[in-house]
């Protein structure tokens, strides 16, 4: 018997294999559960569907989640389809490029709308269609990151929509909470994904994370699934309005430098 044997997992925002939400996907589906999936746009279809096919699911469905009525699509068939959802995974972003790098000052309106609805907003929206799917209680989870704390260059438009959607975490914890629904966040160290490769210095944050976090090393798509099937099991069932963090020990640093950082400031000037 699995940890998830005999519940169902409803997952937005699978790209393609090396999507953090495949991570889940797959670690959730070792563990015994039902996968649902949902992508976004057709040119995502040749990538997501022979991954679900990896799986055996065949609950594969399209949605903007910009549009009410294409969320309402896929809830209506999970509905008639399984009759309810134990688990809610949001693995959902978008930030324009114009407004990913270059001066903080220069986002735009619409840049900053539309990362704010499909980044932050949709976690509500989903959370409302799934709350009646879920009367017995379940365990909703998304994914941050830690620039929606501390300033990371370039990071813009989507540090703000991350801070958004950790306060949105916290506040639908206390909204759910009463119909035994638990609502957290996963903020994963910096990963090679297709969103994470449209952040200007995506590379340079990858070499960073592993030179200065304290465990050395990069965090991997199946260390978030470990994390996410912690949030979604037993195990955590006292466990909600967190922020998980999953980016070995980053977040606990207040000054970054590594040994031989601090060793090259010591140096002797040559002056």
């Amino acid at each position: 018997m699995g940890l998830m044997t005999g519940k169902v997992a409803l997952i937005f925002g699978l790209a393609n294999k090396n999507s953090i939400a495949w991570g889940i996907t797959k670690r959730f589906h070792d563990e015994g559960a039902t996968i649902a999936l949902s992508y976004a746009g057709d040119m995502l279809t040749k990538r997501v569907m022979p991954l679900a096919e990896e799986i055996g699911c065949d609950f594969v469905e399209q949605a903007d989640v910009q549009k009410d009525e294409d969320l309402d699509v896929v809830f209506a068939k999970v509905k008639e389809r399984y009759g309810r959802i134990d688990t809610l995974v949001h693995s959902v972003a978008f930030g324009t490029r114009e407004d990913l790098g270059g001066r903080f000052v220069d986002i735009s309106r619409e840049g900053f709308r539309m990362s704010m609805d499909v980044s932050a907003y949709s976690l509500i929206a989903m959370a409302k269609r799934a709350e009646p799917l879920m009367p017995n209680g379940g365990s909703i989870i998304s994914l941050t990151y830690y620039a929606a704390e501390k300033v990371f260059p370039k990071y813009n438009v989507m540090a703000i929509a991350k801070s958004a959607l950790e306060s949105i975490t916290r506040y639908l914890a206390n909204d759910l909470g009463p119909q035994g629904i638990r609502v957290n966040a996963i903020s994963a160290g910096p990963i090679k994904t297709l969103a994470a490769a449209g952040v200007p210095g995506i590379r340079m944050m990858l070499k960073y994370n592993e030179k200065a976090s304290p465990l050395r090393k990069n965090v991997t798509q199946e260390e978030v699934g470990d994390a996410a099937l912690f949030l979604a099991s037993h195990m955590s069932s006292s466990i909600t309005g967190e922020v998980l963090y999953v980016d070995n020990g980053f977040n606990v640093l207040g000054m970054t430098l590594t040994e031989e950082d601090m060793a090259a400031l010591s140096a002797p000037s040559s002056e």
